[in-house]
């Protein structure tokens, strides 16, 4: 039986605030005695609205009222009507997760229609998703080898390392096209505190309130861009990189087949824009920097199937399939909705102790960061030839590494590749308290990035319904 879901996706980033609107054709393709498996057999863009500055009331606030009407003027003229929407996503990155009513936003527009994912991104998932939406994470899987996604957005710019498919670094520097702000008489209106250190630092001539000479800002941009090309090359001991940290750098060196760029700047790289201030801040000559620095570079520079609009188009077909069946659970917790997935590859997997351990801290950092509670899905890709002993081993290095999520009132949630899921839940539970619910769930394949749902048990509480709802890109 085939179904067709409208999805909406909703990217509110840093300079930028987009949507999309989507139909998913789904298919169940078990038979009636079977649990169901429902597959996407295909997918349509129907709307891509306009692109709009993120409005904001100040430094500090995002403007509500004016998000809420992009969105619903978004809806009037893709002739769609909120309540026809069955899903979506609502994705607030870069800066403008550090808003301080950030939440107000996803709840205003959580509420518009559907089941929506709703998430501020923090800087090393977004990172990912953008290399999912730029086809860096599709292109290290189809060609076996690794790739480098650099999303160059307005506040942020965002690193992603992919192997064979599996996103295995991640990183966030405050490199960005609005950082520095001008009006039309190229005075300066804005200037933020990480631009404030590097202006300190290369003895530039830049002050708020002051006319800004070009070459000045082309200092700036030249160093930002050369921060880039010395991240991609592996130098992580690049000061200038150093100081434009976010969050972390790069800890592992990579040889690269690929580098792929995303966000508003590789859209300033690729397209000729009329005024070097076209708007209002440092973007068109930060991508006229990055050009260059890229041309002397010889890095393996790749073209992005996209740029400004990945995270949007990924967070629009937003999809849903239901798949495997569940051995081992805790019905108390039940149903759970908008459960985020974190992976390990299947290298990382194979590894044990101190390494395995750290491997799962980082995922889990990935997306419980501060005023995030620690719920989320771990997943392993799993084997049906583990012995005792290194079950036992995996499931104490699972409990470790999750330790956030132990010491929470949230339950453990475990899903694997391969048919192993009662076995890893009962070596979970030796180690764990009685009244710790853990749920374990198998034969259902999931990736960084993807939510899921678990349902009330069905079949006479055999089998769970997981509803796997992945962010597509690359459409």
């Amino acid at each position: 039986m085939e179904q067709i879901l409208k999805s909406v996706g909703i990217d509110i980033g840093t300079t930028t605030t987009q949507m999309v609107l989507c139909a998913i054709k789904i298919e169940n393709f078990a038979q009636s005695w079977t649990v169901p498996s429902v597959r996407i057999v295909d997918k349509t863009l129907l709307y891509k609205s306009d692109i709009y500055f993120t409005p904001l009331k100040d430094a500090q606030t995002i403007d509500v009222v004016a998000i809420k009407k992009i969105i619903l003027d978004a809806y009037q003229k893709a002739k769609l009507s909120p309540g026809e929407v069955d899903t979506g996503a609502v994705i607030i990155t870069g800066e403008a997760a550090r808003k301080e009513n950030a939440q107000e936003i996803i709840t205003l527009l959580s509420g518009l229609a559907g089941n929506f994912v709703v998430t501020t991104a923090g800087p090393d998932l977004e990172g990912i998703l953008a290399g999912k939406g730029s086809g860096a994470c599709a292109h290290s899987e189809s060609h076996a080898c690794t790739v480098m996604n650099v999303d160059v957005g307005g506040g942020t710019t965002n690193i992603a390392v992919f192997n064979n498919g599996d996103a295995v670094e991640s990183a966030c520097f405050d490199i960005g096209g609005r950082l520095i702000q001008l009006d039309v008489n190229q005075k300066i209106t804005y200037i933020s505190s990480k631009m404030k250190l590097l202006i300190e630092t290369l003895g530039a001539n830049l002050i708020v309130g002051k006319h800004a000479d070009l070459l000045e800002l082309k200092k700036i941009t030249d160093t930002m861009a050369s921060a880039i090309v010395s991240i991609a090359k592996g130098n992580y001991e690049d000061p200038i990189a150093n100081l434009l940290i976010t969050n972390h750098g790069l800890k592992e060196k990579f040889k690269l087949k690929g580098l792929f760029f995303s966000g508003g700047i590789a859209d300033c790289m690729i397209e000729k824009k009329a005024s070097i201030f076209e708007y209002g801040d440092i973007g068109v000559l930060l991508g006229k920097s990055l050009t260059q620095a890229l041309i002397s570079s010889e890095l393996p520079v790749l073209i992005a199937n996209e740029t400004i609009r990945a995270t949007v188009i990924g967070a629009g077909i937003h999809t849903t399939s239901i798949s495997g069946s569940t051995i081992n659970y805790d019905s108390g917790v039940l149903p759970l909705k908008n459960i985020p997935v974190v992976k390990l590859s299947f290298e990382e997997e194979k590894n044990s102790g101190r390494t395995r351990i750290e491997a799962i801290k980082k995922r889990l950092n990935w997306v419980v960061h501060e005023g995030v509670k620690p719920l989320i899905a771990f997943s392993i890709t799993g084997s049906s030839h583990y012995g005792f002993d290194a079950l036992q081993l995996l499931a104490e290095d699972i409990i470790k590494g999750l330790n956030q999520v132990v010491e929470s009132d949230q339950p453990i949630i475990i899903s694997v590749e391969h048919d192993m899921a009662k076995a890893l839940g009962l070596s979970l539970r030796r180690n764990l308290s009685k009244e710790k619910p853990v749920i374990c769930i198998d034969s259902i394949r999931v990736d960084n990035g993807d939510y899921i749902d678990i349902g009330m048990p069905i079949a006479d509480g055999q089998v769970l319904p997981v509803i796997i709802k992945t962010l597509l890109f690359g459409y």
